[in-house]
């Protein structure tokens, strides 16, 4: 396979899923549940636990998106398709991390949970030819820690809040890149 056949195999994959756009805005919808679970007067750990069963929502969500967004999550045709589910599944490897701090430090779950998450968007830039997913990686981590580090902890859902700002940011991002892509695909043929 040269690089051009590679080039086109991400493109067909960014076009056909709009780079993932479904699972952005579904995670948008989650962070803000999972901001205001933060507010709420119950101890760090509750709030911890709260997060995981609204994190459950993810998955539907995203189908419900995808439906109305008109998003192929499979190209069967595409050899590198696989990879997509391969890269999401990666970031459960992080999770003994996330509850080493739910169990010893609950009030930084949050903080932990946002930079498991936004780190994982990194590989996409690759899968989706996507720059954008590589920078809010490397802001939606990095700023986790320095909001969190900069507010007192009973301000944690201020952590959610800006992530879903980050997530916001990078659904308006992959609107236009794959506006872009489109253009580019058409001007192709």
């Amino acid at each position: 396979m040269n690089t051009l056949d590679l080039k086109n195999l991400k493109l067909e994959l960014a076009i056909n899923a709009k780079s993932g756009i479904d699972f952005i805005i579904s995670a948008a919808i989650v962070w803000s549940a999972i901001a205001f679970i933060w507010t709420l007067p119950k101890e760090p750990y509750s709030k911890s636990i709260l997060t995981f069963y609204v994190g459950v929502t993810m998955l539907p969500l995203a189908l419900l998106f995808s439906k109305i967004l008109k998003t192929k999550w499979t190209t069967k045709t595409n050899p590198l398709q696989p990879l997509g589910m391969w890269l999401n599944l990666a970031q459960l490897f992080y999770f003994p991390f996330l509850f080493f701090i739910l169990r010893d430090n609950p009030t930084y779950f949050v903080m932990t949970y946002v930079i498991i998450t936004g780190a994982h968007f990194f590989p996409y830039a690759w899968f989706y030819d996507e720059i954008g997913y590589a920078i809010f990686a490397g802001i939606i981590s990095i700023g986790a820690f320095v909001v969190a580090i900069n507010v007192n902890t009973d301000e944690m859902h201020l952590v959610a809040l800006y992530m879903v700002a980050c997530l916001l940011l990078l659904t308006v991002w992959l609107i236009l890149s794959n506006k872009r892509k489109k253009k580019h695909l058409l001007h192709k043929f």
